[in-house]
């Protein structure tokens, strides 16, 4: 790399460099999640459908085709399994020690990193210390200090960038990198950023500083954005805005994520101003790949030079596949130094994860967890009143009733069709835990009225799409543009989901369908619920503090602040109940529909636990088993 970058210094001196036709490769990984290897550490086993060091062979494939190329992660990097929890939570990285993704990268020669939302999980000081093993420089623009007047890291960088012509004659291309994440980190990990930082809307961010990286020289502007594609025409401080980061002038390619998609897919084929067969949205190269290194983004830019000036000719945007879902087979090997690189640290994350807990007395999975009460979430509601009952004894609090709000976190979904918790009977391990609650959240507890649970209930049924009961038969169940992790089952009440309603809440939690009401019967201790009575609902920080944009959640009527994990209060609970036999008291149910089926996907692994109103009827090419379920 040095080397490179004196030729630069004397192609700039010299004024060598003449017009001419330069292909520049730009490859993105974004979502790694700590995923390094190809390791699935709750089920203990290999896998061939994600892992970094898989997407290190597709990285080294695609620089060898290509004479100039630079490859930048668009974070989600140091959070998302048990390795990103040993590492900062069991055995706490030290000074002067490389945390095991940046043992892993700085052997793929990254130019720069960006920062993603789940970097703030465990906190500033972790994060900076993180970062210090990288060997590559991160950027991001949109976090700033506590008083909102300086940003709190570098918002971009200007990369000279030596490239090859087609006659392998040397020019400098000046690359500017600038780097963003959603606002809603505040929210979303305030008790980790309150005071400390402040964070502005990623588009107002764009306009402010792209035209300043022109002025400094950028010949190319690539904006690295931990945002999902959202509205075509987003507002102000969406989480997702890369459509409206797309019409941003000045900005010639865009890396994006965060929302786990893909791009160009099929999926967004009619999507406004996207071309997903060139690879571009409203005209600026486009690319997200996925998550845990299941693809490798890539853009293909051909530039010429005239008059001093660098003039993008064609651009291309591509995702390549680690794993062809449809013929399930590995399409490359494990990049064998990565696997090395972190030897050490995955034996100690599988003897952390191998160790007992408890004696589980039956199976726990989540195939059917959207569909019907499932033990899998109601034993992380369990868990979660067992602890704040213990927690809140003796306060000002304890006279409220406790209710326990959990999702299913593991049920599918675009992350695939072995995407869901499956424990046998037998020793229950940490990596079972770990399994049923993959987020390191904190338990908190809110202080709210019936009402109000009525309404965060009517919010989580979402979820489903609405069902015609005099319609055709077979109709889709489950709406996929709803995150599972926001299908809430609170316990400690009953009720039902009237699917043939309307939903009462859009994605974003905005009310559009004011006299639609999907919960029905809703009853606490046998009774219907006193609208006026109060609750404490427990739950996790995330939701505590406004996640999900639901109804009278925005981290002000917390009354159990807790530092413990979710998954923390499961372990305590299980190791004092020393036997966990799991089932489900079907506090909820969908309202029957006479007459009426409809299709939900799962497992092919679900058909063994099949309810009895439910049998499967076909699978899909992409690897789920389609069921019926009828009543």
């Amino acid at each position: 790399m040095k080397h490179l970058k004196h030729l630069s210094l004397m192609l700039i001196m010299t004024g060598v460099a003449q017009a001419a036709t330069v292909e520049l490769r730009i490859m993105e990984t974004t979502d790694i999640h700590v995923n390094v290897l190809n390791y699935d550490y709750y089920q203990d086993k290999s896998t061939d459908e994600y892992g970094l060091a898989r997407t290190a062979t597709l990285i080294r494939q695609a620089r060898q085709e290509a004479r100039n190329s630079m490859l930048f992660d668009n974070g989600d990097l140091i959070q998302g399994n048990p390795l990103g929890d040993y590492v900062a939570r069991v055995d706490p990285l030290q000074e002067g020690e490389t945390h095991p993704v940046y043992k892993a990268m700085n052997l793929l020669d990254y130019d720069l990193g960006n920062i993603g939302n789940h970097e703030f999980n465990y906190g500033l000081d972790f994060l900076k210390l993180s970062l210090k093993g990288a060997n590559f420089p991160y950027v991001n623009a949109n976090v700033y200090d506590a008083e909102g007047r300086k940003n709190y890291f570098k918002p971009y960088r200007i990369i000279t960038k030596v490239v090859r012509d087609e006659n392998n004659a040397l020019h400098t291309i000046k690359v500017g990198v600038i780097g963003f994440v959603p606002p809603q980190i505040l929210l979303w990990d305030k008790a980790n950023l309150e005071g400390k930082v402040t964070t502005r809307d990623i588009v107002e961010t764009a306009q402010k500083f792209v035209p300043e990286m022109k002025a400094k020289g950028a010949d190319v502007v690539v904006a690295i954005a931990h945002s999902g594609l959202g509205d075509p025409d987003p507002k102000a401080l969406d989480e997702n805005e890369t459509a409206g980061l797309s019409k941003v002038p000045g900005i010639d390619v865009i890396l994006f994520g965060h929302s786990h998609a893909e791009f160009p897919s099929a999926t967004y084929a009619t999507y406004p101003g996207a071309d997903v067969k060139q690879g571009t949205l409203n005209g600026v190269a486009a690319v997200m790949p996925g998550f845990w290194g299941n693809n490798l983004g890539v853009v293909d830019l051909k530039l010429e030079k005239k008059d001093g000036k660098w003039t993008i000719l064609d651009r291309k945007g591509t995702i390549r596949p680690i794993f062809d879902k449809v013929n399930k087979k590995a399409l490359v090997e494990s990049d064998p130094a990565v696997v090395q690189a972190v030897a050490d640290d995955h034996q100690h994350t599988l003897d952390y994860v191998r160790g007992k807990v408890a004696d589980l007395e039956a199976p726990i999975n989540s195939y059917f967890a959207v569909v019907q009460d499932d033990p899998s979430v109601q034993i992380v509601s369990q868990a979660q009143m067992w602890y704040a009952k213990r927690m809140l004894q003796g306060t000002e609090y304890d006279k409220y009733p406790i209710l326990s709000a959990a999702a299913p976190f593991k049920a599918g979904g675009r992350a695939g069709a072995s995407y869901y918790t499956d424990i046998p009977a037998g020793t229950l391990a940490i990596k079972n835990i770990s399994d049923l609650y993959i987020y390191p959240n904190t338990i908190k507890g809110v202080l709210i009225t019936g009402a109000q649970v009525q309404e965060w209930l009517e919010r989580s049924a979402g979820q489903f799409k609405q069902i015609d009961p005099k319609g055709p038969a077979n109709q889709e169940l489950i709406d996929t543009s709803f995150p599972t992790y926001n299908f809430d089952v609170i316990d400690g009440v009953t009720y039902e989901i009237d699917v043939t309603q309307p939903s009462r809440y859009n994605s974003k939690g905005e009310v559009v369908n004011a006299g639609a009401h999907r919960i029905k019967n809703l009853m606490f201790e046998g009774k219907p619920i006193n609208p006026e009575q109060k609750f404490i609902v427990v739950t996790n920080n995330y939701r505590a503090g406004g996640g999900g944009s639901f109804p009278g959640l925005n981290g002000k009527n917390i009354v159990l602040d807790s530092p413990d994990e979710n998954r923390e209060a499961i372990i305590q609970y299980m190791v004092a109940q020393g036997k966990i036999n799991p089932t489900a008291d079907n506090n909820w149910k969908l309202s029957p529909i006479p007459g009426q089926s409809v299709l939900f996907l799962s497992s092919p692994n679900a058909e063994k636990y099949l309810p009895s109103n439910a049998k499967k009827i076909g699978t899909t090419p992409d690897g789920f088993a389609q069921y019926q379920l009828g009543w």
